[in-house]
């Protein structure tokens, strides 16, 4: 019988290399949201201390909410600096959401306490002077990267469950995180768009556009 030897990521492989270079403020950058109906498009960007190694840090996607909420605590107990960035739905529908991204990615190291010496990116670069390096699926492969996809994360979670999900209710935001789903697609139709809804996404399920709220 065959058996699968498992792969092994070396999720340290990038940072270690611009150590050695002396490069020591490595932040690592990345969005989530990016494919919702409603909401913020929301980055973060992490600056990790050298040398330390976080178990269990994946691209955020791959971890269960309980192990999510776990990580997200221990990145900000050690990170050295780190900081988020959004950009709203008016935002996303006025430059489109590739931009968007990008500009809430700028806005979360812009906010960082400690200037970075190099950014690790999520399969994109942000308009600013600053070394960078753009990794595929960078938040499987880089520590930095990964730590910023979970604050991510948490925190646009966080806003559909505590903030958004009680504005707007009737649309089941806290369940479904402002995805294209099956109810929120039914709540859209019977109560039209909200002020947070991303119209330029909307056509695409002819949802009538209107306000509401």
């Amino acid at each position: 019988m065959k058996t699968e030897i498992p792969i092994v990521i070396d999720r340290l492989a990038y940072e270690r290399a611009l150590w050695a270079e002396g490069v020591l403020a490595i932040a690592g950058v990345d969005e989530v949201g990016r494919g919702c109906l409603f909401g913020d498009v929301v980055a973060a960007a992490v600056v990790l201390p050298p040398g330390l190694v976080l178990e269990g840090i994946d691209d955020s996607k791959r971890l269960s909410e309980k192990k999510r909420d776990a990580l997200y605590d221990v990145i900000l107990a050690n990170a050295v600096a780190w900081s988020v960035g959004r950009a709203d739905a008016a935002t996303i529908d006025k430059i489109n959401i590739r931009q968007a991204s990008r500009l809430a990615m700028k806005r979360a190291v812009e906010g960082l306490a400690v200037r970075p010496e190099h950014l690790l990116i999520d399969a994109e670069t942000v308009e600013l002077p600053l070394p960078q390096t753009k990794i595929i699926k960078g938040d499987m492969l880089s520590q930095s990267i990964g730590a910023a996809s979970i604050v991510a994360k948490v925190t646009r979670d966080r806003l559909c469950d505590q903030i958004w999900d009680l504005n707007y209710a009737g649309y089941g935001i806290k369940d479904h995180k402002g995805y294209a789903t099956k109810v929120h697609r039914e709540a859209l139709l019977a109560l039209g768009p909200t002020p947070l809804h991303r119209r330029s996404f909307l056509s695409k399920y002819a949802i009538e556009q209107q306000t509401l709220f």
